[in-house]
């Protein structure tokens, strides 16, 4: 037969209820009533942080500042940075779940290529990547370069067999670099998502 709890244990058990902490003296439970003996041992997941990284949500034109939060060299929270002018520490969903961008693990850290035709993707490094953009460019470009126009006395210096569309989440230093590459290379297709 079990023992009939006492009137302080009933009490107690009360006193736990969030409704009676509001009734007396935090009504809108901002502070004490909406504690619990779990909450209180809580800590934030920043709080274990080694270091915090500023960065730029990787999302949309409106570059929300973020700060990254890094523990063992790994990220382990992303919140919107309160001193950004652009946000004020807000971020939109996509901007909140960035973490999961970083973190994912079907994440990809390894250049894959699919030859023309290929059904498979194989790996390469990442010198022999870069050696391929920049053989392909100089091929298209030695193979697209009008140099005369129609007229024969029109210089023209350009090529028309690629284009570079920059992404909204780049800033105005990365823009330049890309605008005066690409104009050295004779590229007029030169655009921004920003500015479309």
């Amino acid at each position: 037969m079990t023992p009939k709890p006492s009137v302080g244990d009933s009490l107690k058990v009360l006193r736990r209820l969030p409704i009676l902490r509001q009734l007396e003296g935090d009504p809108l439970a901002l502070g004490r009533a909406s504690r619990s003996r779990r909450s209180e041992r809580l800590q934030p997941r920043t709080a274990t942080a080694d270091k915090v990284v500023g960065s730029i949500c990787p999302y949309c034109a409106v570059g929300c500042a973020q700060k990254v939060y890094v523990k063992d060299e790994q990220v382990v929270q992303i919140e919107g940075d309160p001193a950004s002018p652009i946000s004020g520490g807000r971020l939109c969903p996509k901007g909140s779940a960035s973490k999961q961008l970083v973190n994912a693990p079907t994440r990809e850290y390894r250049v894959k290529y699919r030859r023309p035709h290929g059904t498979d993707w194989e790996e390469l490094s990442l010198d022999r990547a870069m050696d391929m953009i920049a053989d392909r460019v100089i091929a298209t470009r030695d193979l697209t370069w009008e140099d005369m126009g129609p007229d024969g006395v029109t210089r023209l210096r350009r090529t028309r067999g690629f284009a570079s569309l920059g992404g909204a989440t780049l800033d105005n230093e990365e823009n330049y670099l890309i605008k005066k590459l690409f104009t050295a290379l004779g590229a007029i297709q030169i655009e921004n998502q920003a500015r479309i």
